[in-house]
């Protein structure tokens, strides 16, 4: 492969300032691929990250960036399933934060027809994520209600219209009446202003407290006790954030009454086998869905690469709906 020169997002350690800096693009690896990038999508890890409270995994590169989509420059030996000239998205080891990044073939998939080469870097961190919670965890199933909380973030906004197609009911919350009519417009049968209204009651006033099969919380805090009190029977609670605190006091006897399941989990720690099959399990499940347009992203803005600082204290404000991208 010949030298690539790579343009990328550097943190500094000792103020967290943010640069652009250049070095020779990595070579893949033998079941890796060399992606230009065109996109990268943003997200919470990525701020806290900046922030200097999460490390990335030994393993894992330093630069930020989690998803991508790009063409495809370089693979590896073992890559079957692409060539150079491809479009794709991926999930990354971190990297994404750069005019060129490394991603496993596994973690790979092409751009569905229903999305520009830019709109496709707001699916893979999303998408795995609301597949590995929502169906490998909780096993949400057709017919079902579902209620996603945080809706008009980029996993909210994905999440209503996959669960949507799957063939369940979808609620949602929101943080205003316009973010919660455009989640509606996604899919959702009805999205609750937590700002003015509270989820419980209004589902008690639609006959559906009690009646919540699964819940996807990324919120925390007070809404784990009042998940309970609308979750139905043999219900799966699913906490993937805890941006109200990790602390909470809480009853947990309806947990009991009810047989509830209340786990969690985050994407970046498990393993590249693990993220392989969500991702195949993706690929024969909602392609079709993604290549129709029936599942669509909401992209909120986009930032150039050296602007990764605006652009993260952007994400840090709360007004945005749907993603955030970088363009290099």
């Amino acid at each position: 492969m010949t030298a690539t020169t790579r343009r990328f997002v550097h943190i500094d350690e000792d103020d967290r300032s943010l640069s652009l800096q250049e070095d020779q693009a990595p070579a893949p690896g033998a079941d890796e691929l060399l992606i230009e990038v065109a996109a990268a999508g943003i997200n919470r890890a990525d701020l806290l990250q900046w922030k200097g409270l999460y490390p990335p995994p030994p393993d894992a590169s330093p630069i930020m960036g989690l998803e991508v989509s790009g063409t495809v420059v370089a693979c590896g030996e073992a890559v079957t399933e692409f060539q150079p000239g491809d479009k794709v998205c991926a999930l990354t080891h971190g990297g994404g934060y750069a005019s060129h990044a490394i991603a496993p073939q596994g973690q790979t998939m092409a751009v569905p027809a229903a999305f520009d080469l830019h709109e496709a870097a707001a699916l893979p961190e999303a998408l795995l994520t609301v597949w590995h919670n929502v169906f490998q965890r909780a096993g949400l199933k057709a017919g079902e209600n579902v209620l996603i909380h945080g809706g008009a973030s980029g996993i909210g906004t994905l999440g209503v219209g996959i669960c949507k197609a799957m063939g369940a009911t979808v609620f949602s919350t929101a943080g205003s009446d316009e973010k919660c009519r455009r989640v509606e417009a996604l899919g959702a049968s009805r999205v609750f202003n937590y700002r003015e209204e509270d989820f419980v009651e209004e589902l008690d006033a639609l006959g559906l407290k009690g009646k919540i099969s699964v819940i996807l919380d990324m919120v925390g805090g007070d809404y784990i006790e009042r998940n309970f009190e609308v979750a139905a029977p043999e219900a799966r609670i699913v906490n993937i954030a805890f941006l109200r605190g990790f602390n909470a006091d809480v009853n947990f006897l309806p947990m009991l009454l009810k047989r509830l399941t209340l786990t969690g989990s985050t994407l970046r720690a498990q393993s590249e086998a693990q993220k392989a099959q969500m991702m195949r399990e993706i690929r024969a499940e909602l392609f079709e869905h993604l290549n129709n347009g029936s599942i669509k992203v909401v992209i909120d803005r986009e930032f150039p690469l050296a602007q990764a600082q605006k652009a993260l204290e952007y994400m840090e404000s709360g007004v945005h709906m749907g993603k955030i991208l970088l363009r290099p």
